[in-house]
């Protein structure tokens, strides 16, 4: 007998991940109808128009094929010539083999130095960790945290799929933290200290808090004192902090700045919270989803739970060596004066105004249309409107009907998670300007009706 749906594990069947979700599947097949689709579903940059960047894309030819470096120098800036021989040097054995399962140590050590540079603090090669986009290495550290069904993870609601379809797989328990959606999604300690409190009210163990800053889906951006309280928290209540900061290019307001946990930490002394926090060259401003590459710091661990991790790391050998490369390019882009300096600049800053003024057309005309509200989309790629619906509906029901009725692919918020009674939708920034703005046209046309 084949393998049937009863045969499979409680938890696989239990694991929701609605970015790629049933209304996804009805979008595609729409698609395939020829009906014109506009994705809004997901975070993929390149999908949606956005042009790679010419460094990356260099350097990524010339260390899968060396011979160009011999053969056509004459089509590559003398700058991304260098950084490729280093690389071909420093990986030894070339693309095709594997590396030392953590990653190759000369891109660990690129990636310690921009630690270093971006934040004016120690970073140790020995304490990255390369892997397969930052996913793969969350659901390594989940993995470990995870140690019965009794464990609970701290996640912000609403938050990324990823983090409650990984805990469910693993068997934990999701501990859910709200977001304040009324003062632009900012976390509070009373917040916090309720949802601890309830979950150990129910005989669940937390073992670590999650947070994603810039927000996805929320768009919002955590500020020195808020990141301050987090760690503080986890300090008394004995919580191992997961940082998601994957945005941390993506910054729209001129008030805002991205600050790193790790930063806040060893400012603040702090040595007795342990934390994972990750970064990816999927998003950003180079939007290289494809090309699977992310690493992990990690900080306040002992050698023990480190040679675990390492461990578990060995399991899948290594990351793709293609994602390392990209990694290498995150951290290590064109200086001022190198060839490909001027390149770089005007192709990063296309694609970081683009994405600014999207995020204020988005949000400024969801505002305008009755019965939803957007909070301003101050970071990542992201907007979480709230809608009113009719009484009786679900966001589910509305997504499904805006796609049917507009073509407008968007993701219900309870894939996301939300406050019971209210009704949101995620959508991305990420279409062209013009698209954005027919999203905006074809949801007001919709909306209204729908209502």
């Amino acid at each position: 007998m084949t393998m049937q749906l009863k045969d499979l594990g409680k938890a696989v069947l239990e694991t929701q991940y609605a970015v790629r979700g049933p209304i996804v599947a009805k979008a595609q097949d729409m698609e395939r109808e020829g009906r014109e689709i506009i994705y809004c579903n997901i975070g993929n940059p390149q999908a949606l128009e956005q042009k790679p960047l010419t460094y990356l894309r260099q350097t990524l030819a010339l260390c899968q094929y060396p011979e160009l470096i011999q053969q056509a120098a004459h089509l590559f800036p003398a700058d991304v010539l260098e950084n490729s021989q280093r690389l071909l040097v420093g990986i030894e054995h070339g693309m095709g083999a594997y590396s030392d399962s953590k990653g190759v140590h000369f891109i660990r050590e690129a990636v310690a130095e921009f630690i270093h540079e971006r934040d004016g603090i120690p970073a140790h090669p020995e304490s990255i960790f390369l892997s397969d986009g930052a996913s793969r290495a969350v659901q390594t550290v989940l993995r470990m945290l995870i140690s019965g069904p009794h464990d609970g993870i701290m996640t912000p609601v609403p938050q990324y799929p990823l983090y409650s379809a990984t805990i469910t797989l693993y068997d934990g328990k999701q501990i859910n933290y709200y977001l304040d959606e009324a003062h632009n999604w900012k976390l509070s300690k009373a917040m916090l200290e309720e949802s601890i409190y309830e979950a150990r009210r129910f005989g669940v163990k937390p073992k670590a808090i999650c947070v994603i800053n810039p927000g996805n889906p929320t768009g919002s951006v955590l500020d020195y004192d808020n990141i301050a309280m987090i760690i503080d928290f986890a300090r008394e209540h004995k919580l191992t902090i997961v940082a998601d900061e994957v945005y941390q290019d993506n910054i729209y307001l001129p008030t805002d700045k991205f600050v790193s946990f790790a930063k806040v930490m060893v400012e603040r002394g702090v040595t007795d919270v342990s934390l994972f926090s990750f970064h990816s060259c999927s998003k950003g401003y180079f939007g290289e989803c494809g090309q699977r590459g992310g690493y992990m710091e990690i900080r306040n661990l002992p050698k023990d739970v480190i040679a675990q991790i390492t461990k578990l790391q060995s399991v899948g050998l290594c990351s793709n060596l293609t994602g390392q490369v990209a990694v290498y390019c995150v951290v290590r882009p064109p200086k001022p004066g190198q060839p490909s300096y001027d390149l770089y600049v005007a192709e990063r800053d296309h694609i970081l105004n683009g994405l600014k003024t999207r995020a204020r057309v988005l949000a400024e005309g969801l505002n305008a249309i009755p019965g939803i509200e957007c909070n301003v989309v101050a970071g990542s790629m992201y907007a979480f409107p709230k809608i009113d619906l009719p009484e009786g509906r679900t966001d589910e029901e509305y997504a499904l009907a805006l796609l049917e009725a507009t073509g407008i692919c968007v993701v219900p918020g309870t894939g996301f998670g939300q406050i019971p009674g209210t009704a949101h939708f995620r959508t991305t920034i990420l279409p062209p300007t013009e698209k954005i703005k027919m999203v905006v046209d074809r949801l007001a046309g919709f909306h209204v009706n729908y209502r």
